[in-house]
């Protein structure tokens, strides 16, 4: 009695458990089944989660190009080389999908990827003896062009894949590097998902840069277990807004003459810095601008000056600022250009040292103030400042001129100059351009009144920015002017004498004259602050020089700023030694620049300089190319000895300058001899037959590792060596040096 009485007691709390857990267990499917949660996490979304899967649409950046929709940045599609090692991947397959024989594999790709088979061999058996799935073969295995991974495709090879990957690619090299800046690949991790982006950096490439990236799209749809789309898949597509495109107001034909005359100076003259700006004044659009050290954007290592100089590196600008003193002096009705006055030194009063023409304080005796701008007098600047105007006046007129004030330029990293205007000693020294601090850019905008007859605009380098997709101009930059320090009358008596301080029989800038425009200017030789303290650097050669100058100067069409700054110069001779590198710069590029804008020569032989349009040149006899290029004194190079013209480096139409090369490529290339050829068109020479570059060195090609007269494919590797003419020159008196040496030992012997 007592056994069943505990039975059914056990029996009973049995069952109310039973109870309790399915009222529990059917609560909970209950609740479930009415929440769709569990544990905070929703079934419906979960569900939609398995079974939805997505890919990613990426979106293009913008492209850069030059105001005539040249390219100059863009972005290339390279890829990623990998293998698979483990056997799995292969399971019930009729095709391998993983490295079958490693021995193979690496053999085959190693003349293809430039590499030492030994290198891909280990890659690929170290990650089988780790057991793992995949390798990836380093920097060999990164960046490999699409030619070369149809060549990799082509042979067959189990196991080997490919991911691609973007680069962004600047296909001018070390062109307008500062300008257009550079941008890189960045990784971001996302709950564990690590995608790759291509971010601005420097220049365009970083201050457009949320207007140049773009958003990217994705396709979703639902699937089986098998990854079969279901019939009602619910397939969202969303596609990728494309970055805009930035077109700039640079011109790429002066922009290459200013590139290659600026590296032919570096290379002669070996200078500190160099910087050099040209600018239509009538409305501010930067043509060209450059500097010295540069950087090649593709590859961006062991960079000397990441600063854009001519918008980011105040210095004092000496006499190029007189022009700005005397048409302050003329505004303000003070001016009198046939009165004399005491040249050679002049003094404040007896507490501040007394300053000096640059006739080391001689002067010329009494001459005219017309004459002092000409000879360049500092005596003639402090006279007018202190004298006639007064200081404060001036003050004025340098605020006017915006010298307190960046320009504006749509450009990052901007630097303005300072006014130091505190002792009278420095209101004088400001008056010929020391002391006081400005950027080329400051200068080139204060300088657009004189030449714009005294409406001063905006410098500006962005023209437009389009929608690649639409071609809808999404903004449009136009002309602003920002101020009118001078009248029209005053700019007009101010470019006469800036004709005189070029073209005068006591012109100081006689070296900037040019064969068919009249050129008003104004040259400067700064003295250099000593970086130890105490006063200013001395020597011949510690000086920045420098040149303004506006063609034709009756209504200058072009405004040209170049500045060099502690250039060798024991090589020159003269009276101004240190305007030779100047001068070289200024009158190439001016000269060839007006004649390829089509400007009408105001005096000189009118046929002396002229841009060549080229013709339709594809698909016509070698010979006959070879005839019209000969006749238009162009310098050409012809690849192959085909009778055919298949690819020319210049687009129809495009109009070229006697010095820049054309490369012809015919029906059956052949390696070309390319000694003494420049980067750039060694650079040109593989975009039009695919090879793979490696360079060594900068200046011009002294060796190439394919011979000429070899033929040549798409993926050939060339290598070459360059270098500049002082390590040639270098080279060639060491080579001497040890001859006489041998010599000498013979003669001993």
């Amino acid at each position: 009695m007592k056994k069943n009485k505990t039975t059914h007691a056990m029996a009973g709390l049995l069952m109310v458990i039973f109870v309790v857990a399915f009222l529990i267990v059917t609560g909970r499917f209950l609740f479930i089944q009415a929440s769709g949660v569990v544990e905070g996490v929703s079934l419906d979304e979960w569900a939609e989660g398995v079974r939805t899967t997505s890919y990613k649409l990426e979106s293009e950046r913008g492209k850069i190009y030059d105001k005539n929709g040249m390219t100059l940045a863009y972005d290339m599609p390279t890829f990623r080389m990998y293998a698979i090692v483990d056997k799995k991947f292969s399971e019930n397959l009729e095709e391998p999908q993983h490295v079958v024989d490693p021995e193979e594999t690496a053999e085959k790709l190693a003349p293809l990827l430039n590499a030492e088979k030994d290198y891909i061999l280990n890659t690929i058996t170290n990650g089988i003896d780790n057991k793992r799935s995949q390798v990836e073969f380093g920097s060999i295995g990164k960046g490999i062009p699409l030619h070369t991974k149809d060549d990799i495709e082509d042979l067959g090879l189990p196991g080997i894949k490919f991911i691609k990957e973007n680069i962004r690619y600047y296909p001018n090299g070390m062109f307008a590097s500062h300008i257009i800046g550079f941008a890189r690949a960045t990784e971001e991790e996302t709950d564990g998902v690590v995608e790759k982006k291509i971010e601005g950096v420097t220049g365009i490439e970083h201050e457009m840069d949320s207007l140049l990236k773009g958003v990217d799209g994705y396709i979703s749809y639902q699937r089986d277990i098998y990854n079969n789309k279901l019939l009602d898949p619910n397939e969202i597509v969303r596609m990728p807004d494309n970055g805009n495109d930035v077109y700039l107001t640079i011109d790429q034909k002066i922009q290459t003459l200013l590139e290659d005359v600026m590296t032919q100076v570096d290379q002669k003259y070996n200078p500190e810095r160099m910087t050099a700006i040209v600018m239509n004044p009538k409305t501010g659009e930067i043509v060209a601008m450059s500097n010295r050290p540069s950087y090649n954007p593709n590859n961006p290592a062991n960079v000397e000056n990441w600063y854009n100089d001519a918008i980011s590196t105040p210095f004092e600008p000496g006499s190029t600022v007189k022009m700005f003193t005397w048409a302050a002096a003329i505004e303000t009705g003070v001016y009198s250009g046939g009165e004399g006055y005491q040249s050679g030194t002049y003094r404040v009063s007896e507490r501040d040292k007394p300053i000096g023409d640059f006739n080391y304080g001689k002067g010329w005796g009494t001459i005219s103030y017309d004459e002092g701008f000409a000879r360049s007098s500092n005596v003639a600047a402090a006279k007018l400042v202190w004298e006639k105007m007064g200081p404060e006046t001036f003050l004025e007129f340098l605020h006017a001129f915006d010298f307190d004030k960046a320009s504006g330029i749509d450009l990052p990293g901007e630097v303005t100059g300072s006014i130091l205007y505190n002792w009278p000693i420095e209101k004088i020294t400001t008056s010929f351009g020391q002391g006081s601090t400005a950027t080329p850019i400051q200068i080139m905008k204060a300088a657009t009144a004189i030449a714009n007859d005294g409406k001063m605009v905006k410098p500006y380098i962005i023209d437009r920015i389009v929608d690649p997709d639409t071609k809808k101009v999404v903004k449009k930059t136009e002309p602003e002017v920002v101020g009118e320090p001078i009248s029209a009358s005053t700019a007009e008596k101010v470019r006469e004498l800036l004709v005189s301080a070029v073209e005068s029989e006591h012109a100081t800038g006689s070296r900037y004259k040019l064969e068919d425009y009249t050129v008003g200017g104004k040259s400067g030789t700064a003295q250099i602050p000593n970086p130890n303290g105490g006063g200013y650097l001395y020597g011949h050669e510690n000086y920045v020089f420098s040149f303004l100058g506006m063609a034709p100067a009756d209504d200058p069409e072009l405004m040209m700023y170049v500045s060099v700054k502690q250039p060798t110069l024991e090589f020159e001779t003269g009276i101004e030694p240190g305007s030779a590198p100047v001068s070289f710069i200024f009158n190439n590029v001016m000269e060839n620049a007006l004649h390829y804008l089509n400007i009408e020569p105001d005096h000189g032989d009118i046929a002396s300089i002229e841009a060549y349009e080229i013709p339709n040149l594809v698909g016509k006899s070698t010979s006959v190319v070879k005839e019209q290029l000969t006749k238009a004194g162009l310098q050409y190079s012809i690849v192959g000895s085909g009778s055919k013209v298949v690819k020319v480096s210049v687009e129809e139409g495009t109009k070229v300058l006697p010095n820049e090369r054309v490369i012809v490529i015919t029906d059956s290339p052949t390696m070309p001899n390319i000694i003494g050829w420049s980067l750039r068109d060694v650079w040109k020479l593989s975009d039009m037959v695919g090879l793979d570059i490696e360079a060594i060195g900068n200046g011009f090609v002294i060796t190439q590792s394919i011979e000429e007269g070899r033929e040549i494919d798409a993926g050939d590797y060339l290598g070459v060596e360059l270098k500049t003419p002082v390590e040639m020159l270098e080279s060639t008196a060491d080579t001497t040096q040890s001859e006489d040496e041998e010599d000498s030992v013979d003669q001993f012997e």
